[in-house]
C-alpha cells in the first residue's frame, strides 16, 4: 500500500456541508424572544445618523446592489495566433 489514507486531508464524515434544518430551526426558537430587543438596537442605531447601522438596515431592507465593472479594451487583440513561417 502507498499510505495514501495517512495523508490527512478533510473528512467528510458528518462534519461538512450545512446543518441540519432541525438545528436551524432550534436556533430561530431561541432567538425569537429577542427579536424586539434586537429590532429597537437597530432602531437605535438607524436613529444616531452612525452610517455602519445605517447601512446594515439598508443591506438587509433592499438588498445590497450588485457590483459591476466597466471593463474597456483599448486594443484590438486577435483570438488565435497563426504562426507564420
Amino acid at each position: 500500500m502507498d499510505g495514501r489514507k495517512n495523508n490527512g486531508g478533510h473528512s467528510t464524515k458528518g462534519f461538512a456541508g450545512r446543518k441540519p434544518k432541525s438545528e436551524e430551526i432550534k436556533l430561530v426558537e431561541r432567538l425569537s424572544p429577542l427579536e424586539d430587543d434586537a429590532l429597537a438596537a437597530l432602531s437605535e442605531g438607524v436613529k444616531s445618523g452612525d452610517i455602519k447601522w445605517v447601512t446594515l438596515y439598508l443591506n438587509y431592507y433592499l438588498g445590497k446592489p450588485r457590483e459591476t465593472k466597466d471593463i474597456t479594451i483599448n486594443e484590438d487583440l486577435p483570438l488565435f495566433m497563426e504562426d507564420v513561417d
